[in-house]
């Protein structure tokens, strides 16, 4: 039996950061859908409906709590678990990411592949577990 690939959406302003999380991620058999701001990272998220989002909060057109706020409005979006990527690290942050707003996880850039990996396979994992208790 094959395993599907895992798709994600990755909502980062930096092209170049896009890449880099493609490059980790596809070796490890995920598909990487990027988006360049919010408003986009929205339409690709209702497109695809992914099996994650990665989500960095500080952009341009759209901030990054605006889109989470969004997905977890919407029936169809809010269910998908999401990971904080973002250079806004000082522990506040993640506080507020993680136990106010409750997103699925937090990590600081810069990261190392294996911890967005390990994130991201916790994530998943949480995720497998609760739709399997239901």
């Amino acid at each position: 039996m094959v395993e599907q690939m895992r798709r994600l959406v990755y909502i980062e302003d930096e092209e170049e950061m896009i890449d880099l999380v493609r490059l980790i991620l596809v070796r490890r058999g995920f598909e990487v859908l990027g988006a360049g701001g919010g408003r986009q990272g929205l339409e690709l998220i209702r497109q695809n409906l992914p099996d994650l989002v990665l989500l960095d909060l500080m952009m341009p057109d759209m901030d990054g709590w605006d889109v989470y706020q969004q997905m977890k409005s919407e029936e169809a979006t809010r269910d998908i678990p999401v990971v904080v990527v973002t250079a806004k690290a000082q522990s506040i942050d993640k506080v507020l990411g993680l136990h106010i707003a409750k997103v699925d996880d937090y990590i600081s850039k810069p990261f190392s592949p294996q911890e967005l990996v390990d994130s991201i396979e916790k994530v998943l994992s949480r995720r497998k577990q609760a739709l399997g208790n239901k």
